[in-house]
């Protein structure tokens, strides 16, 4: 059954989303890569048991999670960003996939109030990636920019300015055949 999210739960969603984010980073930059996919798997397992859309969370994690490791798999390979703590160096590491699915249960949760708001929900994602990114390597040293980090700030804010509203869509879509599956349609 789904739950109407109270302000509490948002609020908790959006918080354990940001426990993530630095466990990964700070993991990250020191060593302890495994940090980030503890946390995510604590997350998860909060969201899923307690937030309500079990069912929509996980279809939109099995199209988040490959969408995250290629966009961040491109970025290595295309030689704008270094990984601290690769594994293997040429693809994303699992501490990035950790924010990757902290960021995914979101989307249905404290950021659901976006999904009527495509144009907004772009904006935010073309401004707050490359922030995200620069944060995590100007602050943690998580992450490396090859060269000038221009380059890669503009590839990561168009690409989050698509996949933010693409993902909420995909989230919508799957809440709707989900809830008409439920219903008996």
């Amino acid at each position: 059954m789904t739950r109407a999210p109270t302000m509490l739960s948002t609020l908790a969603n959006a918080i354990g989303f940001q426990l993530v984010w630095f466990a990964a980073v700070i993991g990250a930059a020191n060593g302890l890569s495994w940090l980030g996919p503890l946390a995510a798997l604590a997350f998860a397992a909060a969201v899923l048991t307690w937030g309500g859309r079990r069912r929509e969370d996980l279809s939109l994690l099995a199209v988040a999670l490959p969408l995250g490791f290629a966009l961040d798999t491109l970025w290595v390979r295309a030689g704008l960003v270094v990984f601290a703590t690769p594994w293997p160096e040429s693809v994303a590491p699992p501490w990035i996939m950790a924010m990757w699915l902290g960021f995914a249960l979101t989307l249905n949760h404290s950021l659901a109030r976006l999904r009527g708001l495509p144009w907004l929900a772009a904006a935010l994602g073309a401004a707050g990636a490359p922030l995200a990114y620069l944060a995590a390597a100007r602050g943690f040293g998580a992450v490396q920019f090859v060269g000038d980090p221009l380059p890669a700030l503009l590839a990561v804010s168009l690409a989050w300015a698509l996949v933010v509203p693409l993902l909420l869509r995909v989230g919508r879509i799957h809440r709707t055949r989900i809830g008409a599956k439920v219903a008996g349609r």
